[in-house]
């Protein structure tokens, strides 16, 4: 269970990894299984969070469990709260990272990607988040055509490292990893 809130209020870190970032609590499945709302009950108790942040986690559940855990995180938000979701993009026109986020990942079985079940495009990642009630609102995709798409949104209300600005591989003007990344708005 969370020991504090910040002055942002409760923030929270769906399957952290090794990822911290200042004023928001790191989970991991253990903890906050999206497949699982028993262990939301569990931890949250009456509580409700103000944002959720998720980085590259979606893509390890079928569509179905995406939906349930979409369905699990609108419930557990305030009226108003947002999930900010970065999931790899099926729409980035780079063969090599295509083959790397593919649904079994490139071939070793302890690849990150090796239980990725699904890469989505924007449209069938709003449905799957609209489906459960949120609002969304698409801050970095690709559309169909391959042409990459960013709307200015504040990392500092939720960072995605895996983003234009935040990056490493995203330098000098070159596009060397992309996210679709959106703010999943629960109607306030």
């Amino acid at each position: 269970m969370a020991s504090s809130e910040s002055a942002d209020g409760l923030r929270v870190i769906i399957g952290a990894g090794e990822q911290r970032w200042e004023g928001w609590i790191p989970t991991h499945r253990e903890e906050l299984d999206l497949t699982d709302s028993g262990t939301w009950a569990a931890w949250f108790g009456a509580r409700r969070a103000d944002a959720l942040l998720c980085e590259h986690v979606f893509e390890h559940l079928t569509e179905d469990e995406g939906r349930l855990a979409a369905k699990t995180c609108f419930d557990y938000l305030k009226p108003g709260g947002f999930l900010r979701l970065a999931v790899p993009d099926a729409n980035f026109p780079d063969a090599d990272y295509q083959n790397m986020v593919k649904p079994g990942g490139p071939g070793p079985a302890d690849h990150p990607a090796a239980d990725h079940k699904l890469v989505y495009d924007h449209r069938r990642l709003a449905r799957v988040l609209e489906s459960a009630g949120f609002v969304v609102d698409l801050l970095e995709y690709c559309d169909e055509a391959g042409r990459f798409h960013y709307r200015q949104w504040d990392p500092a209300a939720g960072p995605i490292y895996r983003s234009l600005m935040l990056d490493h591989r995203n330098r000098g003007g070159r596009l060397g990893f992309v996210s679709l990344i959106v703010d999943a708005v629960k109607p306030g």
